[in-house]
């Protein structure tokens, strides 16, 4: 693979970002989301992502193989600091270092933007993930019985976090 290239997500990159999203909404592997997003949907997501909560694309070869984005955790002024991961990656290009890249980018923009905590949820059954967030520095919380459903059946979400 040519050199991986990230930088910040702008708006000709939505097409890019919601075909890899959909992958992961298909894989059943990263969101317990089930309906396909359309532009819409991720022109509205993307205005929400300016300022600390950014969007990062990892581009191959001119074409964007991976996203990363730090969402609000909650609305509430005590959880400013508290910031909440989503990372995404092509299905051709899962397993090779790009998830790790984006999300050392992500924590060096966190501390540049007062963050003092990223938390993220992962499916337990999803190790590629999780052996990410771990050699990262990211302990398990805990995990939610039953949070969602997933073709008719109850998956547990575990929450991860670390202190920046």
């Amino acid at each position: 693979m040519n050199m991986v290239i990230l930088r910040q997500a702008i708006e000709s990159d939505l097409r890019s970002i919601l075909t890899i999203y959909n992958q992961g909404i298909e894989d059943r592997i990263a969101t317990l989301e089930t309906e396909l997003k359309d532009e819409s949907y991720m022109y509205e997501w993307f205005k929400k992502h300016h300022g600390r909560y950014t969007v990062l694309v990892a581009e191959a070869n001119k074409v964007v193989i991976g996203w990363a984005s730090i969402n609000a955790y909650n609305p509430r002024s005590a959880y400013d600091g508290v910031g909440d991961l989503s990372i995404y990656i092509h299905r051709d290009h899962r397993g090779k270092g790009i998830g790790q890249q984006l999300l050392q980018k992500l924590e060096d923009i966190g501390k540049q933007n007062n963050f003092y905590k990223f938390v993220l949820f992962t499916f337990p059954f999803n190790t590629l993930g999780q052996s990410l967030y771990h050699r990262a520095g990211y302990r398990e919380v805990g995990v939610f019985q039953n949070q969602g459903l997933l073709e008719g059946n109850f998956v547990d979400v575990m929450a991860m976090e670390k202190l920046l």
